[in-house]
């Protein structure tokens, strides 16, 4: 550990006193002259020895007490960074389990975090509630602007986290509902830029690679009024194909079979807008057939067997 710098000026005190004081004993005038001043140099070498005991005992202190501090800083962020981790792992669990409302309860506890990893989290959290049947359109919208800065902080915390970016972009598109058709179409080119970016930053991340594939389904499908109004806006307004779009539903697919029930039934509707009934059916079938842990799943199932129904 680096000494202090007022430590490190104390230290030249307590090696050259010594000698600043002792030398000119053995240097003055006559060998009688020197006697009586060398017992002078005597009495003050022996008055000086206290006082370098007690520089030295402050000196020593001092380095305990910045120890100390240093330490108990350590012991601190340590603490905190458990305490942090343990609040990830609660927050992993009942996400696994589907208790939409018990995740959300516990990350709001810690919105004031400075932790990426929980920031991102509650972005999820908040968009998730958004998301359920039972919450008003006023409670609905006031979540997903909250979401959306819980995403911001996140990524400005972490640049290199994946699921910053991916919750970024996620919320980014959740707010383009309340803005309008402009600001949608203008905050596509960034919701693309972070779905990449997190597909980069985490290529095994089917997540990421799904919702890239919907960024294409969506402007595959654009009506064409949106696309008229896309170009009077923009000189090079965002553009896909459904062939684009079925390239990252599969690649999503390969990275992590079966991960979520609605890139199973993208790749049915997907093969549906190509007019190939036969691989449709087959990705409708598995997504009815997917088992339901959410509210999403389940309303996932209730499409399928739909358009199941239609062919």
């Amino acid at each position: 550990m680096a000494l202090p710098s007022r430590l490190w000026r104390l230290l030249p005190l307590l090696r050259g006193a010594a000698p600043s004081v002792c030398q000119p004993a053995r240097t003055w005038g006559s060998r009688g002259q020197r006697g009586a001043r060398g017992s002078r140099g005597s009495e003050v070498i022996g008055n000086i020895r206290p006082f370098k005991r007690g520089l030295l005992f402050s000196a020593l202190s001092y380095l305990g007490f910045e120890t100390y501090h240093v330490i108990s800083q350590a012991a601190m962020v340590h603490a905190a960074a458990k305490e942090v981790e343990e609040i990830l792992e609660q927050a992993d669990y009942l996400y696994e389990s589907g208790e939409t409302e018990k995740l959300y309860h516990l990350l709001t506890q810690h919105k004031e975090s400075e932790d990426a990893e929980l920031l991102w989290r509650l972005a999820r959290a908040s968009r998730d509630i958004a998301q359920l049947s039972k919450t008003s359109e006023e409670e609905r919208k006031v979540l997903v602007y909250e979401a959306l800065e819980y995403a911001k902080r996140a990524l400005e915390k972490n640049e290199s986290s994946f699921a910053a970016h991916k919750w970024y972009a996620i919320c980014i598109s959740d707010v383009g509902d309340y803005e309008g058709i402009k600001a949608k179409i203008a905050n596509a080119y960034i919701i693309k830029e972070h779905f990449e970016k997190a597909i980069e930053l985490n290529p095994k991340d089917a997540t990421s690679i799904h919702l890239m594939g919907i960024w294409c389904y969506t402007f595959a499908e654009m009506p064409w009024y949106q696309r008229r109004i896309a170009k009077v806006l923009f000189a090079n307004p965002p553009s896909s194909t459904y062939e684009e779009a079925l390239r990252y539903f599969h690649r999503a697919e390969q990275v992590d079979p079966n991960f979520y029930s609605k890139n199973l039934l993208l790749l049915g509707k997907t093969y549906l807008k190509l007019n190939n009934k036969k691989l449709a059916a087959f990705w409708l079938v598995k997504a009815k057939g997917y088992p339901a842990h959410t509210e999403e799943d389940k309303q996932i199932q209730t499409e399928a067997a739909h358009l199941l129904t239609g062919l």
